[in-house]
């Protein structure tokens, strides 16, 4: 079943400009994974190296933080909409923006 995941302004360019995605899954991390079949090196934006979600993205399944259910084997057929949301905070001069590792190629 497909599921619709938002895609974050700062990330459209791998969505063809689109707000939103129909992916097929039945986890967060399938979704991911397909997801990045149709938008090409956007899987590398939300997760780190280790296949982990990058501390300053969070994903929501519905309403729910992923971090506080199963994390990426969180089950996702019941769901309405998967939104990926970009961590919003102060800076520091001298700390990278989270903005610049999600826009860079």
């Amino acid at each position: 079943m497909a599921v619709k995941v938002n895609i974050p302004t700062m990330l459209r360019n791998y969505s063809n400009g689109q707000p939103s995605v129909l992916v097929e899954g039945t986890t967060v991390g399938e979704v991911l994974q397909n997801l990045d079949q149709s938008c090409a090196g956007i899987k590398e934006r939300l997760l780190d190296k280790d296949g982990r979600v990058r501390r300053f993205i969070n994903i929501y399944v519905d309403s729910e933080d992923i971090r506080l259910l199963r994390d990426l084997e969180t089950p996702v057929a019941s769901a309405k909409e998967i939104r990926i949301m970009p961590a919003i905070a102060g800076g520091r001069p001298g700390f990278a923006s989270p903005c610049a590792v999600l826009r860079s190629p």
